[in-house]
């Protein structure tokens, strides 16, 4: 099979040999505050497009990441329509989470499959976004929200306190810790869905259409 092979390189500090055989392992990470869930995402992406993510660094040199995609041999006609997200959709959502990389990707999905995303960094601000929207003409019609949020107030927290604004409120809890007792019986606390992390657009696109009622299928 042929790849088409992107690279991306700096010429920063580099990563110490013992680091770099981890740096794709969820949740590994060197940084005071953070979970390292990017890299963990990029590869999970690239391996379910059948792809694959390789990295070399050079103490001093930097770093350098391979992404591989397989190459298609079918021909694009000129205006011949892109395949799109298999299930898209409209409303506003609010997503919470503290890894800014993630917010973005998230941010990014959602605007492909044809929501507005409002993104927030922890509990507090998502409180005060939904404070204000749930007094406009234009309040979310649903959350994504993280759950363990370092220091700072969580999405548990945040999400009951948005149920006491507006209990017929609906939200999606997105973690990447199976055992939290929130994410075993998400039902419980109150939440329409689940998304466990690293999750693809498709996966995104369809629990939060099936939160909201409004499935709609793309040919």
């Amino acid at each position: 099979m042929n790849y088409v092979k992107v690279s991306v390189e700096d010429e920063g500090t580099g990563i110490p040999p013992e680091n770099l055989a981890r740096i794709f392992d969820p949740y590994f990470t060197t940084k005071a505050k953070g979970t390292g869930l990017g890299l963990a995402t990029t590869y999970s992406i690239l391996r379910n497009h059948g792809g694959m993510i390789t990295a070399e660094s050079a103490a001093g040199v930097g770093t350098a990441f391979h992404l591989y995609l397989p190459a298609s041999t079918e021909k694009v006609l000129p205006g011949m329509r892109q395949n799109s997200p298999s299930v898209t959709g409209n409303g506003k959502i609010l997503v919470m989470d503290d890894e800014p990389e993630l917010r973005e990707l998230i941010r990014e999905m959602l605007e492909a499959l044809g929501y507005d995303a409002v993104c927030v960094s922890d509990g507090s601000e998502a409180l005060e976004h939904f404070r204000k929207a749930a007094s406009s003409p234009c309040p979310f019609d649903c959350a994504v929200m993280d759950l363990t949020i370092p220091g700072r107030m969580g999405g548990l927290e945040a999400w009951q306190q948005m149920l006491e604004i507006q209990p017929n409120f609906r939200a999606v809890v997105a973690s990447g810790y199976s055992n939290d007792p929130a994410v075993a019986d998400f039902e419980k606390f109150g939440f329409k869905g689940i998304l466990p992390k690293p999750f693809t657009t498709e996966e995104l696109g369809r629990v939060v259409n099936e939160v909201l009622g409004n499935s709609r299928p793309v040919s």
